[in-house]
């Protein structure tokens, strides 16, 4: 492995337990036990809007999106400080700069695919950030993780040994996304899709400096095993991403404010912007030069999907194909599913959890997330 890493390597630029104190959901998964039916939510809301202040189905709304923007940046800080370049400024970064392999492999997919993974990551911080300032800025309880942050995470060189709130080092890494987006089918009106390829059991980042070695491929930089972490992180980028993009257009039917709903339609494009790179990314993965490939430790395949040809999983469509949206109107290009029973809270929650992101989380945090989901689900826009 080579040694000389990125400058963030032995800091850390933005302390995730600072910018959020405040106490945890005031009382956790207990404040969304009188709060789990439509009705009594959508009463409250009423009385809230009477005050003039944020009703309660928007707070609830925010609050979810502050929890799942602080799990996307806890995950996608374990993703910077491993593959991400330049991420402690203002220190210059240097073009001329040594990679560890993990980079190496990533710049495989896309020459810029560290310098992407550090702005992903910095834009979910601010996202975090922002929306827990709003919250308390309209009198409202903001969002705090840090007693959750207890999982161990990659001893790699480059990893900073803080305690984790989610995993990537044991992903069942749903790909049905990437079939989906291909497809003139819509889960909305009940449509399902198979697996563009099965990562089961996987790690998207290396777990110790061993993962960095492994046999050159003459093919391209690098080494067959690392390519083969990158490229279940290319598929995990989109996966996450994806569930994003869907979640804030579901959040945005049901809030009331209108400047909730600049909030949430301005960060949800931004979340769709996220997810357009790694579309691309993910297939960059599964074509010449880098595939087939086959790791050489875990025996997982990533075949070159252009042979055979399949539309269904072709890596060079990368925007969304026309589908379906009502029976009596034409196709139309759109994020999907858009409707909170396949891209709201409480499917994404569940979503998380099959990907294996929570896995030696405590049942307390999985508690409050779900209930903070089935209020988020449970908000109603109201009249105005």
């Amino acid at each position: 492995m080579k040694k000389k890493l990125h400058p963030h390597n032995n800091s850390r630029p933005v302390d995730r337990r600072s910018f959020l104190k405040g106490g945890l959901l005031a009382g956790g998964a207990a404040v969304g036990a009188g709060l789990l039916a439509t009705g009594p939510l959508a009463r409250a809301q009423a009385q809230t809007q009477k005050s003039g202040s944020l009703n309660a189905g928007d707070v609830a709304i925010l609050r979810f999106l502050a929890a799942a923007e602080l799990i996307e940046a806890d995950l996608w800080t374990q993703y910077a400080e491993l593959g991400g370049i330049g991420i402690n400024p203002p220190i210059e970064v240097d073009p001329t700069q040594t990679l560890n392999n993990y980079q190496v492999a990533l710049s495989n997919l896309d020459s810029d695919g560290p310098q992407y993974i550090t702005s992903n990551w910095k834009d979910e911080i601010t996202h975090a950030t922002f929306l827990n300032a709003y919250l308390e800025s309209r009198g409202a309880e903001p969002v705090n993780f840090d007693e959750f942050e207890t999982l161990p995470g990659s001893t790699a060189q480059g990893s900073t040994g803080i305690g984790r709130l989610t995993n990537i080092m044991n992903l069942n890494v749903d790909t049905s996304w990437y079939v989906r987006y291909r497809s003139v089918t819509n889960p909305d009106l009940g449509a399902t899709f198979p697996q563009a390829i099965t990562l089961k059991g996987v790690t998207a980042i290396p777990r110790t400096d061993a993962d960095f070695e492994g046999k050159s491929n003459p093919n391209f930089p690098g080494n067959d095993h690392i390519q083969a972490i990158a490229n279940v992180a290319g598929f995990h980028f989109g996966y996450i991403e994806q569930g994003g993009s869907s979640l804030y257009a579901a959040m945005s039917q049901k809030v009331t404010d209108p400047e909730v709903l600049e909030i949430t339609l301005g960060i949800g494009g931004d979340e769709i912007a996220h997810f357009q790179e790694w579309v691309d990314f993910a297939g960059n993965g599964v074509q010449a030069p880098v595939a087939p490939l086959t790791d050489p430790i875990s025996g997982l395949h990533f075949p070159n999907f252009f042979n055979p040809l399949n539309p269904l999983i072709q890596p060079s469509l990368i925007f969304p194909v026309p589908t379906e949206f009502r029976p009596h109107l034409p196709p139309v290009s759109i994020i999907r599913p858009l409707t909170d029973k396949f891209g709201g809270a409480v499917a994404t929650i569940k979503s998380f959890t099959a990907d294996g992101l929570f896995i030696g989380q405590s049942q307390r945090f999985l508690k409050t997330v779900q209930a903070m989901a089935v209020e988020a689900d449970s908000a109603v826009r109201l009249a105005p």
